[in-house]
């Protein structure tokens, strides 16, 4: 019966839990990363500040906070923020903010996602309409009222997008 001892079951559990830290985590880098860039690798300028508390907050240790703040002064990948409107299903609307060096890459991984699902992207402020931009993302104005269905659906697709390196994050108007 191999497989069966604790060590083997504790070992599945740390490798799951560690691919999800560091999921979180490597996003949470390349946000650091972006707006030490932008802020030429100033410590007091408050963007950066924001995103080193959000990293800080999910027990991102300080080591790779400061290794990605130097990096990010070093290198010479341009890393972008894009943000795709798509519906989803219910007519809800949704945005995804993506964090990505290739352009091209993530467009076609979200139309992916979103084919997937019999979904596609929308045209730009198709959907932006129903937020409005804050310092802690999109809110919406209205809300779509969604079935149980659609509501399972949406969560699906979800789940899937932020699964994506390159979606930071999603937002949608359902209730």
């Amino acid at each position: 019966m191999s497989g069966h001892n604790k060590w083997s079951k504790i070992k599945r559990q740390k490798e799951k839990t560690d691919a999800q830290k560091s999921k979180i985590f490597g996003k949470l880098l390349r946000s650091i990363s972006v707006e030490a860039r932008k802020s030429g690798g100033n410590l007091s300028a408050p963007n950066l500040r924001t995103a080193i508390e959000k990293a800080k907050s999910a027990n991102v240790p300080n080591d790779n906070i400061d290794r990605a703040v130097k990096k990010a002064n070093e290198s010479d990948d341009e890393m972008e923020s894009i943000t795709y409107e798509a519906y989803g299903p219910g007519g809800t609307a949704i945005i995804i903010e993506a964090l990505t060096s290739n352009r091209n890459k993530a467009a076609q991984e979200i139309k992916h996602i979103l084919s997937n699902h019999t979904l596609s992207l929308a045209q730009m402020g198709s959907a932006t309409w129903a937020f409005e931009k804050t310092n802690e993302g999109w809110v919406p104005k209205t809300t779509a009222p969604i079935s149980e269905n659609d509501g399972e659906k949406l969560s699906l697709l979800i789940d899937e997008l932020e699964e994506n390196d390159e979606v930071q994050d999603v937002f949608t108007n359902a209730e």
